[in-house]
């Protein structure tokens, strides 16, 4: 309908800079020259639209104009975009991406611009990570740190038990699933890392600013993913039928196959981690490693390591 498809039109040019009239044709499958004639439309009915023409030309509102959101405070709509977000990434729902979309439509541009400036990215992800318990007021210290640029300090131990001190440059914080994580530069490993809060020790924030390398949460969250799908292992487990419940709430149901037996047969990817380990571990002997066998192998070397301490 074509009131619907100018509204859309209104929303994706006031939650972004600027799009060209291919993107939006494209976008809204329709040809260029009805898109010509929607933002005639549109500005003919009050919204100032404004072109600009070369490499990075296009259509964009006028910076000032906006759509009046009442009583919702920029914070307000902040916090909204954040649980959305969150919800998105869970249910990959597209209304729910078209939902953010019109939220977004109801900063300025010059208030994005202080949201960016003012350093501050919370991802809220539901995504299947575990993880423990974390203490009310190191979440607000971190926010407000990376909120401010503050280094921090504090006592980190890996998954392996190592404890070492960092200083990092905090970015955000991220939930991911049953923990949160702190994405940081490190300064001791000179790159970008991933920290989690349970993990973090002595914390003390610095009264030293530091200077924005100019990386989102965004790109690192995609750039850590890739490099995760990259890293992974293909798996084929066979679970004894008592564990029916936990395999179908941990796998999706087109990894899972079920044999004429009852057993059940889960053909998936993981990262090979300490934390794969312990999870196949976990099920005891509800669970058998078909492939691949050095996987297979790990975990039995694994298993009678823990048999040894009870001999």
């Amino acid at each position: 309908m074509k009131v619907n498809r100018l509204l859309s039109i209104v929303m994706h040019l006031l939650s972004r800079k600027r799009m060209s009239g291919q993107e939006l044709a494209d976008l809204f499958e329709v040809s260029l020259r009805t898109i010509y004639r929607d933002l005639e439309t549109i500005n003919s009915a009050g919204i100032p639209i404004v072109s600009y023409s070369g490499a990075n030309g296009g259509y964009e509102i006028m910076e000032q104009y906006r759509i009046d959101r009442q009583i919702v405070t920029l914070e307000d709509l902040h916090s909204i975009m954040n649980a959305l977000k969150g919800i998105q990434s869970s249910l990959d729902d597209p209304a729910f991406a078209e939902l953010i979309v019109k939220v977004g439509a109801l900063v300025t541009k010059s208030e994005q611009s202080r949201l960016e400036e003012a350093g501050e990215k919370l991802i809220f992800d539901t995504k299947i990570w575990r993880g423990g318990h974390v203490d009310g007021a190191v979440l607000a210290r971190l926010r407000q740190a990376a909120r401010n640029r503050l280094v921090v300090h504090f006592e980190y131990t890996n998954s392996e038990g190592t404890g070492e001190r960092r200083t990092v440059e905090p970015i955000g914080l991220a939930w991911k699933g049953y923990a949160w994580y702190l994405y940081a530069y490190c300064r001791l490993r000179n790159d970008y890392r991933t920290f989690r809060l349970t993990r973090i020790k002595e914390l003390r924030v610095s009264e030293e600013r530091f200077v924005s390398r100019d990386v989102s949460m965004e790109d690192l969250d995609a750039r850590w993913g890739k490099r995760d799908h990259e890293n992974r292992i293909a798996m084929v487990l066979r679970f004894h039928p008592r564990a029916k419940t936990k395999v179908e709430e941990y796998f999706p149901p087109d990894e899972i196959s079920i044999e004429a037996d009852g057993y059940f047969m889960v053909r998936t990817e993981h990262t090979e981690d300490v934390w794969l380990y312990g999870t196949l571990l976990s099920y005891g002997t509800d669970v058998t490693v078909l492939e691949p066998k050095h996987l297979a192998d790990s975990i039995k070397e694994r298993a009678l390591q823990i048999y040894s301490l009870y001999e």
